[in-house]
């Protein structure tokens, strides 16, 4: 890293056509009416919506390095609904609520594309829809339930589908498929393009960024940073998992999420792998993997997690370590022909989860501080909803969004350490074993039901 630049820590932001010089960094003391930490989807999203309910508003936005520098620009590209603390809710009391926070996620999948476009912002948004392949019969009996849940629920099969092999191989041949659950609810975007096209957006509504200037504290009436200090009525703190440094109730957790890209194929690779219309697809493991074809005919992979003693969040990651095996071994899993393909690109990067997996979206009124987060790794879409949510609490509107569940949500408090390096690594070890114990056609049996109670799915 130079005075000047920020080095790439992703394909994503590595594609980007601009170059990552930060903006200036706040200095001084200034007042304003929003503060917000964190320039990510959140935090941007956020600062979008608010300025745009109020032009008048005083917004800053304080961000630790540059815009998109975070799980913002390190992510999947999956622009699709949340998928693990939304059925957990369905399930419960709170069902009705529940079905229309999926549906407001599925409107928040368009509202992106939407907003990209009326914007101006190339962040190469494709909406082909999701893909979740399944390859041994427990995932199959699983995934088959899962659509029939959804379909109790009152989900048409234009919300969630059931496809047999063939229908899944006409989409993309992933090795194994045995069939699939499909739904038409996602999109395939760059996301470093979308964070850093936001970014510009904000500021051409009057919003001020100040980058590499990272928050030491933050709390009722301001925000400290090690150069200046901001004033505020309403402060927001945005982000995510990069909280550990805030969250001194320990709700968010980072996760760490290592992903990979190959060098772009040739039009013969991809006429035997499929994906033309570039459709998200990902398995159906408890730690599973996810992945698309990228704009320029790459593919782009995640899989696994890591979790770092302390909640640290790592920025960088040696290129060859241990943490991208099991999303180099997906690839060639999936994609057995690959095996000779070079891979140009290997980054990880954190996100939050909350003990119970549920996301949140908190205002206090009274001491004018709020927060949002908690996607469990499905923020793409989330947090563009999370944004339009809070920016309905911190102006005092009452909407359909601010009665979803997750509004005002409190998730427990992670353990303390070293109790919660045991129990998160507890946790990762279970869903491994019991994905390894499905692969193999055995049922996961209790390793897959304490995983899952353990986990929130």
């Amino acid at each position: 890293m130079t005075e000047a630049t920020v080095r790439p820590p992703s394909f994503w932001l590595d594609d980007v056509a601009e170059t990552l010089v930060p903006r200036a960094p706040l200095e001084g003391e200034q007042s304003v009416d929003v503060a917000i930490v964190g320039a990510g989807f959140t935090g941007l999203w956020t600062a979008y919506y608010l300025a745009a309910q109020d032009p008048g508003l005083r917004i800053a936005i304080v961000e630790s390095e540059i815009a998109g520098f975070g799980a913002s620009g390190r992510n999947g590209g999956w622009c699709t609904l949340h998928n693990v603390g939304v059925a957990t809710w369905l399930r419960g009391p709170k069902r009705a609520a529940a079905v229309a926070l999926q549906r407001a996620m599925f409107d928040a999948v368009d509202e992106v594309g939407r907003v990209a476009a009326a914007e101006g912002i190339d962040c190469d948004y494709a909406k082909a829809g999701f893909l979740t392949v399944v390859r041994n019969e427990p995932e199959v009996e699983r995934c088959r339930k899962l659509v029939a849940e959804y379909h109790r629920y009152g989900f048409e099969e234009t919300d969630f589908r059931w496809l047999d092999a063939r229908e899944c191989d006409a989409k993309v041949r992933v090795a194994g498929t045995r069939g699939g659950v499909y739904s038409p609810h996602g999109a395939a975007l760059q996301p470093a393009k979308l964070a850093r096209g936001l970014a510009r957006a904000v500021e051409r509504r009057g919003v001020a960024l100040y980058e590499r200037s990272p928050a030491l504290s933050a709390g009722p009436g301001a925000v400290a940073t090690d150069r200046g200090r901001l004033r505020a009525r309403t402060v927001l703190l945005c982000t995510e998992g990069y909280s550990r440094h805030l969250d001194t109730g320990r709700r968010l957790l980072p996760l760490h999420s290592m992903m990979v890209a190959t060098a772009p194929l040739s039009e013969a690779q991809w006429k035997e792998i499929g994906a033309a219309d570039r459709v998200l697809f990902g398995d159906a493991r408890r730690i599973l993997a996810y992945a698309q074809r990228t704009a320029d005919g790459r593919i782009a992979l995640g899989a696994g997690a890591l979790y770092v003693h302390g909640s640290g969040a790592i920025d960088y990651f040696p290129p060859d370590g241990p943490p991208f095996r099991e999303a180099e071994r997906t690839l060639h899993d999936f994609f057995p022909t690959l095996r000779g393909v070079a891979i140009t690109h290997r980054w990880g990067g954190a996100f939050g989860a909350p003990r119970d997996s549920k996301p949140f979206v908190r205002f206090d009124a009274r001491a004018g501080l709020g927060a949002a987060g908690g996607y469990v790794g499905n923020g793409v879409a989330a947090a563009n909803l999370a944004g339009r949510t809070l920016a309905d609490l911190v102006a005092g509107r009452d909407t359909e969004r601010t009665h979803h569940p997750g509004v005002q949500h409190a998730s427990p408090a992670w353990e303390p350490e070293p109790l919660r390096w045991m129990a998160v690594n507890t946790i990762l070890k279970l869903g491994a074993a019991a994905d390894r114990r499905e692969s193999g056609g055995r049922r996961a049996g209790l390793r897959g039901a304490v995983f899952d109670a353990m986990s929130g799915h």
